[in-house]
């Protein structure tokens, strides 16, 4: 009986998984929700998604650490700040990270979102823009890391900061 040759399906299944791969569209799911929870106002469904040991990191490099910080401040910004918010031409990409790169992309399961904003803030100021954010989630499918590419200077002038 020969080998069976290295380029074969069944070889392949024994090889080392690749660094990365797609994940399960569920995820993708479970980020549209995300976001439809954050336009409805439903701020506790929003940080639900959130583990208590979550880190929410921006572009700008600061950053809230922990479901209390989260809850404070996106609590804050959505009833005090933001009058309406929705999102648009959302793109998902689910993928599984088997080994890191460079890091930090950490092993496990990210969500890349991209998505336009329209905004209302209770000033009257309305912005639109595109953002960036990539949700990477723990053993128990809640967000434990949160990057969110964003440039916050128009945020900033609308708001009169």
């Amino acid at each position: 009986m020969s080998a069976e040759p290295k380029d074969s399906p069944s070889a392949a299944k024994s090889a080392t998984p690749p660094a990365s791969e797609f994940a399960d569209d569920r995820y993708m799911e479970m980020g549209k929700k995300h976001l439809a929870q954050m336009s409805s106002g439903d701020i506790n469904g929003w940080l639900d998604a959130f583990s208590d040991k979550a880190v929410y990191y921006w572009s700008a490099g600061d950053s809230l650490a922990g479901k209390a910080a989260l809850t404070k401040y996106w609590t804050d910004r959505r009833t005090k700040v933001i009058d309406s918010i929705s999102f648009s031409k959302d793109i998902w990409l689910p993928l599984k990270i088997n080994r890191p790169q460079q890091g930090p992309d950490a092993p496990g399961i990210w969500l890349l979102g991209w998505y336009m904003v329209d905004v209302k803030y209770k000033n009257g100021k309305k912005l639109q823009f595109w953002v960036h954010t990539d949700m990477h989630y723990d053993d128990h499918d809640k967000i434990d890391q949160a990057v969110q590419y964003i440039d916050r200077a128009p945020i900033n002038k609308a708001l009169g900061k």
